[in-house]
Parts: C-alpha cells; structure tokens; sequence
C-alpha cells in the first residue's frame, strides 16, 4: 500500500519535472540562436549580396532574343506566363532556357542560377577570355 501511494505520487513529479527541464532547454537554445542571429544574418547578408547576385553589368552580358527564337520552350519559369513571339526574352547561358527579360532580370539579381535546371552562370562567361601573347 505504501509503494503504490509513493508511486503514485513520485511518478507525476518525475514526469512533471522533465517536461520542465525540456521547456527550460528550449527557452535556452532559442534564446542562444537568436542573440547569434542578427550577428551570424548580417555577415550572411552581406556574403550574399557580394556573391550571389548578377550585377546589371553582367545581366547586359546574357544574350537576349525574341520569344520566337526560343529553343527550350515558351514559357517563363519565373511568371508562368508565356513569352510571345514579339517579347524579348533573356536566356541563361549553359542550359538555354529562355524568361522575359524583366523576369530573367530580377531573378538573376538575386540568383546567379537557371531557375528551371539550377545550373549555376560560371563566372568564367561574364570574363573575357585571356589573349596568348603567343
């Protein structure tokens, strides 16, 4: 009789206090991620607008045609739209897949990748080529 009143009286307490000890660990880690946030968000930032994005420089280096030239198919990946045969399109080089040119250009500025295949623009494209003096 006597176990069975301190169990039922030890077990809950148990249990009670590790749904408190999980709660204060939580409370621990979200308050650890988020006084490193910012800091570790701003460098993050920072390393991403230096290395992600096309300049306009180098969106005017990326070929443009007309919708009827398009190899790949007729519609935008970026606005599900289709391109028309009078619109300019701009295609990335490497996969030839074909956007509006508006489209192409806002992704491109934030993404340096196709956003239909994930092929990535290398930057070797937007580099002239080194003249051997030979």
């Amino acid at each position: 009789m006597l176990v069975s009143v301190f169990l039922a009286l030890f077990l809950p307490c148990v249990g009670m206090s590790a749904v408190f000890l999980v709660y204060i660990c939580l409370l621990w880690y979200a308050a650890a991620y988020q006084s490193a946030g910012p800091g570790a968000e701003n460098y993050h930032n920072e390393k991403t607008n230096q290395e992600l994005g096309l300049s306009a420089a180098q969106l005017d280096k990326l070929p443009k045609i007309t919708g009827k030239e398009l190899v790949m198919g007729n519609d935008c990946a970026v606005c599900l739209d289709e391109i028309e045969n009078e619109q300019i399109a701009r295609v990335v080089p490497g996969c030839n897949h074909g956007f509006h040119l508006e489209c192409a250009d806002t992704w491109l500025s934030k993404n340096p990748i196709c956003p239909v295949c994930r092929t990535k623009l290398e930057p070797e494209f937007f580099n002239p080529p080194e003249s051997n003096p030979c």
